[in-house]
């Protein structure tokens, strides 16, 4: 009976390493303790409790710069950091100008981008269609008791107040999935401003990263901005519930960005904006971030402890995801970014076994 339960016990212990069920384990093999990374605003949170616990776990200190998108695929393009992070999808661009050369987009988490607004006084939550959104951005719509708005809110007491349009003034992931989603239901802003970390505002106020965002809408009565949700519920900033694509009004929540991150026929790379979504219970502005990693490495030590770092992200760090607000991957996600680690290679090895 003894040998029975052994035998069981060293069966299962089989089953789970050949599943990646002791993804908890992936500590870097070649004695790295520290590793550095930079870039998007809109995961930090989840990310500060993902470093802590992996240092906990592993023995590793992961110096993360909470900077934007921009700034992070900068210090990768320029080999200064060991990873580096984004909600927005490196371009040509930018991919010719990295000196490591290609560059992997491993998805960690999906998450929603609130639009988080500041009216004295009014405690109602408010409604919004992507015109009036986008028209609001474009500064064609400049007070709140704008006919378009009240039409959308019958009553609630909109003031005669104009409304101070906050935007990212850094190279930015949310800027790129909140531009993403106004590009594709607004053919003027597609037209006139477009898509892109940065891009040129119509105006008023630019703030530094999703902090920076939140702080400006909290301070200035009228203001409106996004930031991804978990900063909205820190700072406690109402937020408003947007019509999605099926015509249905939701607000942003770990459930609507788990619908919206839902895809069928997700691409081997990952690749992919999930804004405006088709599904009927998905909001509207939702997207994958991305760490940022070199396909081909040089240094072993240092590309197994990223590589063995993000497979813990993706496997036992996806418990922190749900309780900041973030959907976890799941299903196909998981298995494509697992396929994608296993890309990382020195010297045309992969460094994963």
């Amino acid at each position: 009976m003894k040998l029975l339960k052994i035998g069981i016990v060293s069966a299962a212990i089989s089953l789970l390493l050949s599943t990646g069920g002791l993804a908890e384990a992936a500590c870097p093999k070649q004695g790295v303790k520290e590793l550095t990374g930079a870039g998007a605003t809109f995961p930090y949170p989840l990310y500060s409790k993902m470093f802590d616990q992996y240092n906990k776990d592993c023995g590793v200190k992961v110096n993360y710069q909470s900077i934007g998108s921009g700034g992070g695929i900068r210090q990768l393009q320029q080999q200064t950091v060991d990873f580096g992070a984004s909600d927005g999808i490196v371009d040509e661009k930018q991919q010719n100008e990295a000196k490591g050369g290609k560059i992997l987009h491993v998805p960690t988490v999906a998450g929603a981008v609130a639009v988080v607004y500041n009216i004295p006084g009014e405690k109602t939550q408010l409604k919004l269609t992507p015109d009036v959104l986008s028209d609001i951005y474009l500064k064609k719509i400049k007070t709140w008791d704008d006919a378009r708005i009240k039409g959308l809110n019958p009553g609630v007491k909109l003031p005669t107040q104009d409304i101070a349009v906050v935007h990212r003034s850094d190279g930015s992931g949310t800027t790129f999935i909140f531009t993403s989603y106004l590009s594709k239901v607004s053919p003027e802003w597609k037209d006139k401003v477009g898509s892109a970390t940065s891009v040129n505002w119509p105006g008023d106020i630019g703030g530094k990263g999703n902090e920076g965002v939140a702080n400006s809408v909290k301070q200035i009565p009228g203001a409106i901005g996004y930031v991804e949700l978990a900063y909205a519920e820190q700072n406690k900033i109402p937020y408003a519930q947007l019509r999605n694509k099926a015509g249905k009004y939701l607000q942003p929540s770990l459930e609507s960005a788990a619908k919206a991150a839902d895809v069928a026929d997700l691409p081997d790379n990952m690749e992919v904006m999930v804004t405006d979504s088709s599904n009927p219970e998905a909001y509207p502005i939702t997207g994958f971030t991305w760490l940022l990693i070199y396909e081909n490495q040089t240094d072993l030590a240092k590309a197994d402890a990223v590589a063995q770092l993000a497979w813990w992200m993706i496997h036992e760090g996806e418990k922190f995801a749900k309780p900041l607000g973030y959907a976890p991957l799941e299903g196909a996600a998981v298995k494509k970014a697992e396929n994608l680690l296993k890309k990382i290679k020195v010297d045309g090895k992969p460094v994963l076994n």
